[in-house]
């Protein structure tokens, strides 16, 4: 076998010829751990070492009597051609995009809310250009895009897309939480306004100074 060199088929063919079966496979099993540092890359583990055991098996034109993990392969393997893998057939729309953004549409389409959908929409916009450029020179426009989604959604997104056509695309979509309305544990801006001292507290507002010690201290304003 090419993958591991002359050197390995001519330590398989001195394996064979050891007339003791205990040193035979004793120097099997050292043969094996050298074959598997010939390809550091593959993941160690048992199907791994059953391949290896197979490898050997057929370098040693399965002729060789050891005690192995494994049992040998059949012979009927060499030369058999692997079965076809069936490929679905299915109708896609715009086949440079792929079946898992036609899910994603229909995923979009079963959302509950006109707000989540829209978001969910912008999202797929933004995702559907990112893709279109890994595959071309020329960025996609975005009406392009919106005119795909409603083919892909069957005109079910048209109140949504005709939104964002008079809006604009939702800022940072993301289909997980769809539109989100900030609030004062999201919003970045009143967070530092309440750290800062703001309309936290009830409206109450501190000044800290400084007293004759160097040590503040906290008068209340009301």
């Amino acid at each position: 076998m090419k993958e591991y060199g002359s050197n390995i088929q001519k330590l398989v063919e001195h394996v064979i010829s050891v007339p003791d079966k205990d040193k035979r496979t004793k120097h099997a099993h050292i043969l094996i751990e050298l074959m598997r540092q010939i390809h550091p890359q593959m993941r160690d583990g048992n199907d791994y070492s059953k391949k290896l055991w197979d490898d050997l098996y057929i370098m040693a034109n399965f002729d060789l009597d050891v005690d192995s993990p494994f049992p040998p392969p059949p012979k009927e393997i060499l030369g058999k051609r692997p079965p076809k893998m069936p490929y679905r057939q299915s109708n896609l729309k715009h086949k440079y995009y792929g079946r898992n953004i036609e899910l994603l549409v229909l995923k979009a389409v079963a959302t509950e809310s006109f707000d989540e959908r829209k978001a969910f929409v912008s999202y797929l916009v933004k995702l559907m250009q990112n893709s279109f450029l890994a595959w071309n020179k020329d960025n996609i426009q975005t009406e392009t895009v919106l005119q795909q989604i409603l083919q892909m959604s069957g005109f079910k997104l048209q109140a949504e897309v005709d939104a964002i056509r008079k809006d604009g695309l939702v800022p940072d979509a993301n289909p997980k939480d769809g539109n989100r309305v900030p609030n004062r544990f999201n919003n970045a801006q009143t967070f530092r306004k309440n750290q800062s001292g703001g309309n936290s507290n009830g409206g109450k507002r501190y000044k800290n100074n400084k007293n004759k010690s160097g040590k503040y201290k906290q008068r209340r304003r009301y």
